[in-house]
């Protein structure tokens, strides 16, 4: 890669955990807006954010339902006419903006707008508020976008990206959050200081010679860490991978009666065990290759 040739690892990961943080807030807003539009929607046309599939995207990141909203900004746009008319409008828009269209979800969507009744009436102020909440929800979606596309880029120019996104359940979106957080994992001594830096550890307590070993985890490490093990761990549950060690551990406390937060802290703690293992098993061949004569 020519940045890396010119611009320190140090730098790249400086970089990275810059944009890492600007994704966290950028997608806290996005959700605050995307809970806005939802309050409005359902005085518009109640129920349609469940109508249509809320993980369809377009390439841009983009919702269906939420770009659905844009164009039949209130019920009556759609129960306003027949379902023929509807039809051939809603085939329209779908080719135009890239979804997928089906003769059913035509229908129920239809049928959905007749059976319900909006607070809002239909008139260009209503359109003007549902339209500029739109915008400004995809804008964010837009910057989201952005972001993560710029996350991998930098994170593809260090040593460890391969290696990280490896890793069962790391996407990419948390592969280069997840280096982004650790940053250069040699600065550890262990794998224990890196569970400890995230908040897993629960170190016992003693006084004389009582020992309490089942406390709560420290949470004295990093949140932005501790955010992103969890979500990969949710990833890997719904991977339901049962060859990988992290998903068979997790399953294990599962089966064992634990409480979800139990085996998901357990499983974050095993995930960054590994990581500590295999990034630094990476830093250690790429050593050894630039060693050879």
């Amino acid at each position: 890669n020519s940045l890396r040739r010119f611009v320190p690892d140090d730098e790249i990961r400086t970089m990275l955990k810059a944009q890492s943080r600007l994704y966290e807030r950028t997608s806290h807003v996005s959700i605050v807006m995307r809970n806005g539009l939802v309050t409005l929607t359902e005085q518009t046309f109640p129920g349609i954010n469940k109508l249509l599939p809320s993980t369809t995207r377009t390439a841009s990141g983009h919702f269906k339902w939420v770009d659905f909203c844009k164009r039949f900004w209130h019920r009556d746009c759609v129960a306003g006419v027949s379902l023929k008319a509807f039809a051939e409008t809603y085939y329209t828009w779908c080719r135009r903006e890239g979804y997928n269209y089906s003769d059913a979800d035509a229908a129920k969507i239809h049928r959905a707008a007749r059976e319900v009744t909006a607070i809002l009436p239909k008139c260009e102020s209503t359109k003007r508020l549902v339209v500029q909440s739109v915008d400004m929800l995809n804008a964010a979606y837009d910057s989201l976008q952005a972001i993560r596309t710029e996350m991998n880029r930098l994170a593809s120019m260090l040593p460890e990206y391969n290696t990280v996104m490896s890793i069962d359940g790391v996407g990419p979106i948390t592969g280069p959050w997840l280096i982004a957080e650790i940053g250069d994992v040699r600065r550890f001594k262990n794998k224990s200081a890196l569970v400890a830096f995230a908040g897993f550890d629960a170190p016992p307590f003693q006084s004389g010679t009582f020992e309490l070993k089942s406390r709560h985890i420290s949470k004295r490490g990093s949140p932005h860490l501790r955010k992103v093990a969890f979500l990969t761990c949710s990833a890997i549950l719904r991977n339901g991978n049962l060859e990988d060690p992290i998903f068979a551990f997790m399953d294990k406390k599962r089966n064992e009666g634990k409480h979800y937060y139990v085996y998901m802290v357990a499983g974050a703690a095993k995930l960054l065990r590994i990581y500590f293992a295999r990034v630094n098993e990476c830093f250690l061949k790429e050593e050894a290759l630039t060693e050879v004569p």
